[in-house]
């Protein structure tokens, strides 16, 4: 019998992928998947440290996992991703049953490590800047009709809360070339669907023309590659959206209509303390071109409450700002001081009793605004790509709209995912809508799960 990998992923959609490649390579080694972590022979936590409850997360999973070794010593455990390329020896230190620690830059080594570990005993690997591009490494892709593709990796700026240039190391862009070739041979296997992937998408290209950024014409190139019908991007800076990328937008018919550009403060004093590079006016107004641009964009964003020295001021004017410009949607954070950074130093730290009302009454304005948009949508027939059943109720849908809108609908027939329905919205939620399916309009033309395959 083969042995058997299981994975647990913690943190954003770059872990998401980087799991992706990490399943690729055990695959390739002759690994099969498990959703079973009991079973498995080799379990790999791929991490993330944005957040301090990030920690708890991991060392609570290895907690567990070390019962499991004890009672099955040929077990290997891996911790990879951004904790570890942050805490290093502290992992071994803390879990030592752990057999392998590797960071953000050599997911490529993990096969190899777990070799040497099984001769050696646990050992650590930690680069520092990545020898080459991690979009060359296998991938195994779970679903057929939606993948990421990886542009960027790294991160330029710097703001004063986040660890993310610590962790993944300065920008650097793929070639267009490169990335235009992965997206059609996505295409050729069925894919319809792909989301761009960097920490700062805006500036993708910078640092390969030393001139300006090439994100814009990347969409349209990847855009008019035949079979892609929906276009994402994730995670976009809002000091660097041009002109030139809400054009882009507007203009490429397969490139959706839904923008996420984090605020994280409307005060503008709080935004320079943070080094975010723009005003709240200058926020808005961008805001403003992109949604006149594009006809029936949906905006979503990130906001942390309790940045260091936030006043009552401040904060007011955060929920004036996140009124004004009326969001579909917000990831609402309370900020966490990651060791490192520049905010963690700081003294002036907002009281937890402050933060928490401040953050009960951020959550009033933002799922008011977001039920106002979802409300307005009722009555209108929604072009919907099915993920599968609902978590709640298996008898019933979800799917995605263009605008990235989570829909909820009954079916007399089930449906694969990758199906493209429309349905006609009944209902309006802040956090989703329901409807009821008036058509299927195109079936999926692969089976869900492609093989592993060089990306």
């Amino acid at each position: 019998m083969a042995r058997r990998y299981a994975i647990r992923t913690f943190g954003c959609q770059m872990n998401v992928h980087d799991s992706e490649r990490l399943a690729g390579l055990l695959e390739a080694d002759g690994l099969e998947p498990t959703d079973d972590v009991g079973g498995a022979d080799v379990v790999v936590l791929n991490t993330c440290c944005i957040r301090e409850n990030a920690d708890d997360k991991l060392y609570g999973a290895l907690g567990h996992l070390k019962a499991l070794k004890a009672a099955r010593p040929g077990l290997q455990v891996v911790v990879g991703g951004c904790l570890a390329q942050k805490d290093r020896e502290l992992v071994q230190r803390r879990a030592p049953h752990v057999d392998v620690v590797l960071g953000t830059h050599n997911v490529g080594a993990a096969v190899n490590l777990l070799r040497r570990a099984a001769v050696e005993g646990p050992v650590m690997e930690i680069l520092e800047e990545s020898d080459t591009f991690p979009s060359a490494l296998p991938v195994r892709r779970d679903l057929a009709w939606s993948a990421w593709v990886t542009i960027q990796i790294g991160c330029d700026n710097a703001c004063a809360f986040c660890i993310v240039p610590s962790v993944r190391g300065r920008e650097i862009s793929r070639s267009p070339e490169e990335v235009v070739t992965e997206v059609e041979a996505l295409a050729a296997a069925g894919t319809v669907e792909v989301t761009l992937l960097g920490q700062n998408v805006n500036s993708y290209g910078r640092d390969l023309t030393r001139r300006r950024p090439l994100f814009a014409e990347l969409l349209r190139r990847v855009g008019a590659v035949e079979g892609i019908r929906r276009v994402r991007y994730t995670s976009p800076h809002p000091k660097d959206l041009r002109p030139e990328t809400i054009a882009a937008m507007a203009q490429t018919p397969s490139v959706c209509e839904h923008l996420h550009l984090p605020l994280q403060s409307g005060s503008d004093r709080t935004l320079a303390a943070m080094h975010r590079g723009y005003t709240a006016e200058r926020y808005l107004a961008r805001l403003a071109a992109a949604r006149a641009a594009v006809p029936d964009l949906a905006v979503t964003t990130d906001l942390i409450v309790g940045f260091p020295g936030e006043t009552d001021d401040d904060f007011e004017r955060t929920l004036e700002v996140v009124a004004e410009a009326g969001y579909d949607s917000a990831y609402t954070f309370v900020f966490s001081p990651r060791p490192g950074t520049e905010a963690a130093l700081r003294t002036d730290q907002v009281p937890g009793d402050v933060v928490a009302e401040r953050f009960a009454r951020l959550r009033v304005v933002v799922e008011r605004s977001a039920l106002a948009r979802h409300q307005a949508r009722v009555g209108r027939e929604e072009e919907v790509v099915v993920e599968g059943p609902s978590k709640k109720d298996p008898a019933v849908l979800s799917g995605r709209t263009r605008q990235n809108k989570l829909v909820h609908f009954a079916a007399a027939e089930p449906l694969a995912a990758g199906t493209f329905a429309r349905v006609r919205i009944t209902a309006a939620a802040p956090h989703h809508l329901g409807g009821e399916l008036v058509e299927v309009t195109d079936r999926p033309r692969h089976r869900v799960r492609i093989p592993v395959a060089s990306a």
